[in-house]
């Protein structure tokens, strides 16, 4: 059976995220615009710099530092690249964090689809104030 459209786009950032190079979460995002992919993203340290698998982790506050998270990696490929993400669709393995949810409201996404929950108020109230919409990719599962 031929997936719809936000199954394809969440089974490809599953697939992106199965590059992450820190091992407390294999996350992966996939920026869309038309139903054409823009850029792709991983959790994992910045270039030129050792991975988590390959030195561990740095972790304050049981937060890997050394890991730059997915949805800002999908941002700077747009940058490196000179792709416009205005207007464009997030689809993120997990709910971005408060960080990442700024850096894609700057960025011009107007809607994030997750998969798993990271509940985190104020995230949800920037998305929400900048019109981004936040859609959990079990709620688009359900309504078909």
């Amino acid at each position: 059976m031929r997936p719809g459209w936000d199954e394809y786009f969440m089974q490809i950032a599953r697939t992106v995220g199965s590059r992450a190079t820190c091992p407390r979460a294999a996350v992966g995002c996939v920026l869309v615009r038309e139903h054409r992919i823009l850029t792709t993203g991983y959790n994992g340290a910045p270039r030129g710099v050792a991975h988590c698998t390959e030195v561990g982790c740095t972790l304050v506050n049981e937060h890997c530092l050394r890991a730059t998270h997915a949805e800002a990696n999908a941002v700077v490929q747009g940058a490196l690249h000179g792709v416009s993400l205005q207007g464009a669709t997030a689809y993120c393995t997990h709910q971005p964090c408060v960080n990442c949810s700024k850096l894609l409201i700057s960025a011009g996404v107007t809607k994030i689809v997750y998969d798993e929950a990271y509940p985190d108020a104020l995230a949800g109230a920037l998305l929400a104030e900048a019109g981004v919409a936040l859609v959990a990719y079990a709620a688009l599962e359900t309504a078909r």
